[in-house]
């Protein structure tokens, strides 16, 4: 594990009140693998929250007509994600809160997956929009301590894509052709908002 990234951690955990710590990227540079690695830095104190646990179910998003942007800003519940970090800040003692996650294996969110005590004292939260300036996805940075930006080569990033793809059921060729029809384009939008980082963090 990266050791400036975990005595950065430490020197922010020393004030004593809860760190809420931001992690974004374009598919596939490995905010998920990040977080898991942060929380075991700090084992009994972390707990990782992901942004995609506020997909909108694919029942709504062929509803509503979106079911081939899957991933892109407009098929999150931004504002229920923005909640989601509100209440987090605000924590209670004896107060549990329940976080949804994003189950790959089922393309679906599930409620209540993930439980925050309010020992926690560092919250990681990782997804595409974290930096976005546009509503409501801008109130996101304000509830956040920091934000870093994981930057990993495309080419590498794409194979990732590839893999994970395939590894849920798509072939080779649908996975190509989504990852350019819909993930390439969501990649450009999160590329913009990396000057808005307090930190890249490279691979």
């Amino acid at each position: 594990m990266n050791t400036p990234l975990i005595d950065h951690l430490s020197g922010l955990l020393a004030g004593g009140r809860r760190v809420m710590l931001g992690l974004v990227g374009c598919p596939g540079a490995g905010k998920s693998t990040l977080a898991e690695s942060l929380q075991q830095a700090f084992p009994d104190i972390a707990q990782v929250v992901p942004m995609d646990g506020f997909h909108l179910a694919n029942v709504e998003l062929q509803r509503l007509g979106f079911a081939s942007r899957k991933g892109a800003q407009h098929t999150f519940d931004a504002a229920g994600y923005v909640a989601l970090l509100q209440r987090l800040r605000a924590q209670r003692e004896g107060e549990v809160v329940y976080a949804p996650e994003f189950r790959r294996e089922i393309e679906e969110p599930v409620a209540g997956a993930i439980p925050v005590f309010p020992e926690t004292r560092l919250v990681i939260t990782e997804g595409n929009y974290l930096l976005l300036d546009e509503s409501p996805w801008a109130r996101v940075r304000p509830l956040l301590d920091e934000v870093w930006f994981v930057d990993v080569d495309d080419t590498l990033r794409n194979e990732r894509l590839v893999a994970r793809h395939q590894r849920f059921g798509r072939t080779r060729e649908a996975a190509l052709a989504w990852i350019a029809g819909n993930d390439a384009l969501n990649a450009e939008v999160i590329a913009a908002t990396r000057g808005r980082a307090d930190r890249v963090v490279h691979e």
